[in-house]
Parts: C-alpha cells; sequence; structure tokens
C-alpha cells in the first residue's frame, strides 16, 4: 500500500468540503413529500439570495473541483 500522494490530500479535503458545505444547506422539499408523488417544489424558479447564494456558489465550486481532481487522480495513478 502505497503513502498518499499530494492529490490525494488535496481529493479528500475537498470531498469533505463538499460534504460539508451540503450539509449546511437548507432544504428546499419537505422529507414527507420527497417520495410521495406530490408536487415538489424543488425545481421552482427560485433565486437564491444572500448566504444561500454564496453557499450555492460555493458547492457548484467544490463539485467541479471535486471531478477534475477525481479525473487528476485516476489519471496520475495510472503512471
Amino acid at each position: 500500500m502505497a503513502a498518499l500522494q499530494w492529490s490525494d490530500w488535496l481529493l479528500l479535503v475537498v470531498s469533505v468540503a463538499l460534504i460539508l458545505i451540503i450539509v449546511l444547506q437548507n432544504s428546499k422539499d419537505d422529507v414527507n413529500n420527497a417520495f410521495s408523488g406530490e408536487k415538489s417544489e424543488l425545481f421552482a424558479n427560485q433565486k437564491a439570495r444572500g448566504p444561500e447564494k454564496v453557499i450555492n456558489r460555493i458547492t457548484f465550486g467544490l463539485s467541479v473541483a471535486f471531478f477534475l481532481l477525481a479525473v487528476l487522480v485516476a489519471l496520475l495513478s495510472r503512471y
């Protein structure tokens, strides 16, 4: 078992940050209505404002970073 490389550590940090920022987000739908088939407002045209907008942007950035780092780690592990 090889030691973790810098890219593995970076992926780990981004993963934990992404999990934490997702947990901080407000739920847009009631859990009771999630699987009941009732009309969901999850995809309604709602504009995020204030801190919610910042959290959404951070989530998007961390998601992109996670995807790119995962591809990078997979490519680096081949060589």
